[in-house]
């Protein structure tokens, strides 16, 4: 790829500094200071008119008068002022801008036309620019120092983002004394261009970057958020704070889900599906911090804990269990060591209480045996300050010990300035430290909890038992009856119809407008029936005594369409009542359930499950996430209920069929994928019965949008528009579609059928051994970044896969790379060809710029093929390998570059 748009603002080799003083106490002299004191290798030019000379430098009254070749322009003058400097960079070829000056569109109307001026000028010269209203940056690597904070940042492997430039402040003091260093310190600012995906994406391919640290307030451009960081999390951690945890000022809704999936709601499943931590303080994120900077991540949640007193050792117990986890139980060889040296009044288990009277070296003993021990995972040692306790000794005699060893160990030196010594002495060896046990418990449970979701969020989901059957048409004809007359509240019987086109199990239900109609359609059905209000104007009939159950006979259903009709007009005078609604009386319900989802306008459709019927909301039980949905996420969103308990089976009552659950939740998601005018839908109650499920409630909203699918929604789903039919030379009949991540069977057995030259000519060296690690890199693809076009056999011939082309797109799309592989059974048959000319065609729609690929010398039949498909050909002496490159051009030529042998 190459090179990135922001390696100017981290990388430069010259820096100007716009608006630079040698007036004291002022944001211009503090910038050219700050670049100085920390000994910015490359040069700095001052620009202000009024001086000749700034702290010993040249100074220029215009950018443009520097006649050099300047990379970062640092932009601290009065706002009204900044659109004419960025101009001024323009002209200067100035490719990135901090702008530190402040009073934009936080302070009216005409601050937001001055940051409109800032960006079309930004534009026109195509410069990147971070801010306005930001601190700058630190990038102790490159020995910058562009902000003014008075505080420099020590080197080290954390990159901290923040949207508060005071914290970043407070950040920077607090990491002195805690020995934390930085490879990156960035103020955001108000994010009118450079943006939190951006600069996740920058960072995640930072070697010296290895977790990232974000506070955040506001989130802009969701979908390339979201592409970022499931991009980045996987190779390294993310941990967050999301101030403002309430939507102020929240409109109403009108369903139960709309109650229920709030705005943090929203941002927690986004995160969680991210791969990112969120954590819920500044202490838990300075604390996080602090640990990912110095200790690897534990494999397990089994924490051993080491006091010296009863009190602390149970505290951290008792943290645990808010995490809803115990401490690990020690091994007979580990009591057995640790009988050897303890006194015999020890506590024999986990708290490994060592008494009051430790003195060092039965620390440094208790610690060693713990360390070896293969039951445990990390540790937490805590000291308490007593008589006999030396609090700085025993500092000294852990330090050599346990820094920079694999496995985590957390330090709780309790006591204040009485431990400070000590404290010091943990903290220059690279041990977290922490003021109380529950700190120590809590960073540890987030650092497992990260490893464990990124476990999980790499299964590879199971296959449904066949295709989804849809019928779009059918569901697309109702929603636009409805939307011509401006949307709003479908009736049930209309969001039921709707659901039965997408294969939910609904109960049979039908319209009557009378007493005798209600009757008559009751006979029909068979009784018992319900009988429920059909109105577009009520949404929760049980608040206008608008149901009626168990009905027996038509006499009961004819006093009961009176009575309801009575109580409606009498509650809601004002209401359109289309009559009733008879429907068949469900029996034995096992359990009462609510799925729905709710368009977020920031996030797109949320998808809701939970324990549902009138009590839903005071129930508080549901959990939410994003579609697209596979059986996978289903089932671990039914989980994090507690109903799922019931729904496993519990005492008398037997377990449901979760697979079927699932598969509804799914049909529930690509509903809301396929249709962005559904604004809620809720299903409340979908009830648990003997052999499956069935709603016998659900309303939709609809409204208009100009927002196509799926646009709609902040993570991109399985693009079938890329599927297509084709025939290889002898016949054989194959679909080409995008790699799904229930595909790594599939994938595992089409790699066993290639050769060793085939492998090597796909991956530049031979791999013998293919890990699930390995294949889900391949499976689990960001459609927004990444696509494995694949060909798989159709009938009559087996369902095997033959080869696949993959693109790998930058983040903004001007360049793609490219790869094909086919297998040995299948060479020679034109499927390479073909998988590079349809690829080559998703690129250009995707509005790739540029395609290049890599392809060895030797593979000759390779370079033959590009050639062949009007690739240019530029030799890498050094390499021993060719780069291939296009330019897709609106009306150029069709097939594009690959790097792979070809059949």
């Amino acid at each position: 790829m190459r090179k990135s748009s922001l390696e100017a603002f981290f990388k430069p080799e010259a820096v100007a500094v716009i608006g630079a003083s040698e007036k004291e106490n002022t944001i211009g002299q503090a910038l050219v200071r700050n670049l100085l004191r920390d000994g910015f290798p490359g040069k700095i030019y001052p620009v202000n008119r009024k001086y000749q000379e700034i702290q010993g430098l040249p100074a220029y009254p215009l950018v443009t008068d520097v006649n050099e070749p300047i990379d970062l322009a640092i932009i601290a003058i009065p706002i009204r002022d900044v659109p004419d400097a960025m101009r001024e960079c323009g002209q200067a070829g100035i490719a990135a801008a901090i702008i530190i000056s402040a009073g934009g569109k936080e302070t009216g109307s005409r601050g937001q036309e001055i940051e409109a001026a800032i960006k079309e000028e930004a534009q026109k010269a195509g410069i990147r620019y971070l801010g306005p209203n930001c601190l700058g940056i630190l990038c102790p690597s490159s020995k910058l120092h562009a902000s003014f904070a008075p505080h420099c940042a020590q080197p080290g492997n954390l990159a901290f983002i923040s949207q508060s430039g005071a914290l970043c402040s407070s950040i920077l003091g607090w990491a002195i004394p805690k020995k934390i260093g930085f490879s990156h310190f960035i103020s955001l600012g108000s994010m009118a261009d450079v943006d939190f995906g951006d600069l996740i994406d920058y960072l995640g391919n930072e070697e010296k970057a290895r977790s990232i640290v974000i506070y955040m307030e506001n989130l802009t451009q969701h979908r390339k958020f979201m592409s970022a960081a499931r991009s980045v999390s996987r190779v390294k951690p993310i941990i967050l704070i999301k101030a403002g945890r309430s939507r102020a000022g929240a409109m109403a809704a009108a369903s139960h889900t709309g109650n229920m999936a709030g705005a943090d709601r929203a941002y927690n499943a986004a995160f969680r599906r991210a791969g990112i931590i969120r954590v819920d303080t500044i202490g838990q994120l300075f604390d996080c911090a602090e640990a990912l900077g110095k200790v690897k991540r534990p494999i397990s949640e089994a924490l051993g804990i080491i006091s010296n007193a009863g009190g602390p050792g149970v505290m951290a117990v008792d943290a645990l269990g808010r995490w809803n986890m115990e401490p690990a139980t020690l091994s007979p060889e580990t009591l057995e060591q640790l009988d050897e040296f303890l006194p015999p009044y020890w506590s024999r288990g986990n708290p490994i209480d060592i008494l009051g009277d430790a003195p060092p070296e039965r620390y440094l003993w208790a610690v060693q045996v713990a360390m070896a021990a293969p039951e445990l995972s990390g540790l937490v040692v805590i000291l308490s300050p007593q008589a006999m306790t030396d609090p700085t000794a025993v500092a000294q005699a852990l330090a050599p010990e346990i820094g920079g060893k694999g496995r985590p160990v957390f330090a709780v030196w309790m006591g204040g300035d009485d431990v400070e010594a000590g404290v010091q002495i943990l903290n220059a060896a690279g041990i977290p430290t922490f003021e109380t046990p529950e700190q120590a418990v809590d960073t540890f449970m987030e650092m497992y909890f990260y490893s464990r979701h990124l476990e999980l969020l790499q299964d590879t989901p199971p296959r449904l038992t066949q295709e989804l059957s849809v019928n779009t048409r059918q569901a697309r004809t109702f929603l636009a009856q409805r939307l011509e007359r401006q949307g709003g509240v479908l009736t049930e019987l209309e969001s039921k119809a709707i659901l039965s086109a997408y294969g939910i199990p609904v109960n049979p239900t039908v319209a009557a407008s009378s007493a005798a109609d209600a009757a008559a359609v009751a006979l029909m059905l068979g009784f018992p029936v319900a009988l429920k209000i059909n109105s577009p104007d009520i949404s929760h009939k049980s608040e206008v005594d608008g149901m009626r159950f168990d009905l027996h006979n038509d006499r009961e259903v004819l006093a009961a369409y009176e009575e309801i009709l009575t109580a409606v007009k009498a509650a809601k005078p004002e209401a359109n009542l289309l009559g009733v609604t008879v429907q068949t009386q469900e029996q034995q319900a096992i359990c009462e359930l609510i799925v729905g989802s709710k368009r977020d306008p920031d996030f797109g459709p949320l998808i809701l499950f939970g324990a549902g019927g009138e009590f839903t909301e005071v129930l508080e039980d549901s959990a939410v996430d994003l579609p697209p949905l596979n059986l996978l996420l289903a089932r671990r969103l039914i989980e994090k209920t507690r109903v799922s308990r019931v729904l496993k089976g519990y005492r008398n009552i037997p377990p449901s069929n979760l697979d079927q659950l699932a598969e509804i939740l799914v049909r529930i998601s690509q509903l809301v994928t396929d249709f962005p005018e559904i604004v809620e839908l809720d299903v409340n109650p979908l009830l648990a019965v003997k052999g499956g499920f069935v709603a016998v409630d659900a309303r939709l909203i609809v409204e208009p949008t100009t927002v196509p699918a799926p646009r709609h929604l902040i993570i991109a789903p399985y693009p079938n528009q890329f599927e297509s039919d084709w025939l290889l030379r002898d016949g054989t009949p194959v679909l080409l579609r995008p790699m799904k991540p229930e595909d790594e069977p599939l994938v595992s057995d089409f790699l066993a059928k290639c050769s060793e030259e085939t492998i090597y000519f796909r991956y530049f060296k031979l791999i013998k051994k293919w890990t699930h690690e390995m294949l889900i890199r391949f499976t689990q693809n960001d459609y927004d970044r990444e696509i494995g076009l694949m060909a798989i056999g159709l009938p009559p011939g087996p369902a095997v896969m033959m080869g696949v082309s993959r693109m790998v797109m930058a983040a903004d799309r001007s360049t793609a790379e490219f790869a094909v592989i086919v297998a040995d059974p299948w060479q020679g048959k034109g499927l390479g060809p073909k998988l590079v000319e349809r690829i080559t065609e998703i690129a250009r729609e995707q509005g790739v710029k540029l395609l290049t690929g890599d392809v060895l010398a030797q593979n000759q039949p390779m370079l033959e093929m590009v050639k062949r498909l009007g690739f240019v050909l530029r030799k890498d002496t050094e390499g021993g390998t060719f780069r291939v490159e296009m330019a897709l051009q609106e009306t150029g030529p069709g097939p594009a570059a690959a790097s792979e042998t070809d059949g």
